[in-house]
């Protein structure tokens, strides 16, 4: 059916009235941390951080997480959260499948993963590792799964990877002597209770790469983003905001940009994110 041209200025006019402000962003925008801890933890880390960045921009921003890694992923990649904080391979794989965009980081921060014993342990040196079972918090996790498992490989080592869904689960399966050695990162070996911490030696760090995303889905405006970026950046100014990054022992956050992940990219790294990885 065609419409009367003498109608189209008022149809017009009703879209225009009728479509919302692209600036005006709907709240609660879902912000999602990484489960690298149980989500009581992160919950209580994370939620004082995000109420802050909330009365500074007058967004209202949820904390979010999920039960295990592969669960994150899953919906990280089907699009489901508006923010979220988020290891560099997932960040580029969400980049690419959802046009997920960084746009900050950690100050000073270099991601490096560890592999741990447990204090008093016979084991030494990494060539004891050779046909171990030794676990890792999921196949994804970058820094505690990714890097300590390409090391290995890179010393000849054979051994058998068991995923244990966090960071605190490895921590905690090497200090009861579930397994010899565990992938993690000292971020997370520094969070984790004093009594489990206190059992964990760090055997090996593995080099350096660009930490951890904090991106947005394309859908949220760009004018949202950068309110948010801007508090952000400004946190450890403040003296209540400098407070609450020491929580998750963050100096400060500084603006990025998604080249910068390029080196993650140069990895080349091939696997199948959320339920169904191997």
């Amino acid at each position: 059916m065609k419409l009367s041209i003498k109608y189209a200025p008022a149809i017009a006019l009703i879209f225009l009235l009728g479509a919302p402000s692209y600036a005006d962003e709907p709240t609660p925008l879902s912000f999602a941390i990484v489960p690298q801890q149980s989500a009581t933890k992160l919950a209580k880390l994370w939620s004082p951080i995000l109420r802050y960045i909330g009365e500074k921009t007058g967004y209202t921003l949820v904390f979010r997480t999920a039960k295990d890694i592969p669960t994150f992923e899953n919906r990280l990649l089907s699009g489901e959260y508006d923010l979220a904080y988020m290891n560099p391979y997932h960040y580029t794989v969400a980049h690419e499948k959802q046009g997920y965009l960084a746009f900050a980081k950690q100050r000073d921060k270099l991601l490096k993963g560890i592999i741990v014993t447990r204090v008093g342990s016979d084991i030494k040196e990494i060539a004891q590792l050779d046909s171990a079972s030794l676990c890792f918090p999921s196949p994804a996790a970058f820094a505690a799964s990714i890097l300590p498992r390409a090391f290995l490989q890179s010393q000849g080592l054979y051994f058998t990877p068991k995923y244990v869904s966090s960071h605190d689960s490895v921590y905690r399966n090497v200090a009861m002597g579930r397994y010899p050695a565990g992938g993690g990162i000292q971020r997370t070996l520094n969070n984790v209770e004093k009594k489990i911490r206190d059992q964990i030696h760090v055997l090996h760090t593995t080099p350096g790469h660009t930490p951890h995303a904090i991106a947005h889905h394309p859908r949220i405006a760009r004018e949202s983003i950068e309110k948010i970026q801007q508090v952000m950046v400004q946190m450890a100014n403040d003296p209540v905001g400098k407070k609450l990054l020491k929580t998750i022992n963050f100096t400060g956050i500084d603006s990025a940009a998604n080249q910068e992940w390029d080196d993650i990219r140069e990895l080349k790294i091939d696997l199948k994110l959320g339920n169904n990885t191997p």
